[in-house]
């Protein structure tokens, strides 16, 4: 991953946006020292996003289960019918 300091964004962002995309590797960003954002291609955001969207709805599958919130495939099938009819 590359590092490049605040200040240098402030004055090369149009290079180091040009190697972003080119090699579409995440840039760490950091003042101080430290790190303080991520400068990402945003075909790579929007992959993260859905991959992240899909995860939770895992999630919250898993957990309704876990809960005992289930219910038959003839009752799921009753009430699918509801929303498409």
């Amino acid at each position: 991953m590359k590092v490049e300091l605040v200040t240098n964004l402030k004055r090369q962002a149009t290079r180091i946006l040009a190697d972003l995309h080119e090699s579409r590797e995440p840039v760490l960003i950091t003042e101080h020292g430290r790190p303080s954002a991520y400068l990402v291609d945003v075909q790579d955001y929007d992959f993260m996003q859905r991959r992240l969207a899909l995860l939770e709805g895992l999630a919250r599958g898993e957990r309704a289960a876990l809960e005992g919130r289930v219910v038959r495939q003839e009752q799921a099938k009753e009430r699918l019918g509801k929303w498409l009819t």
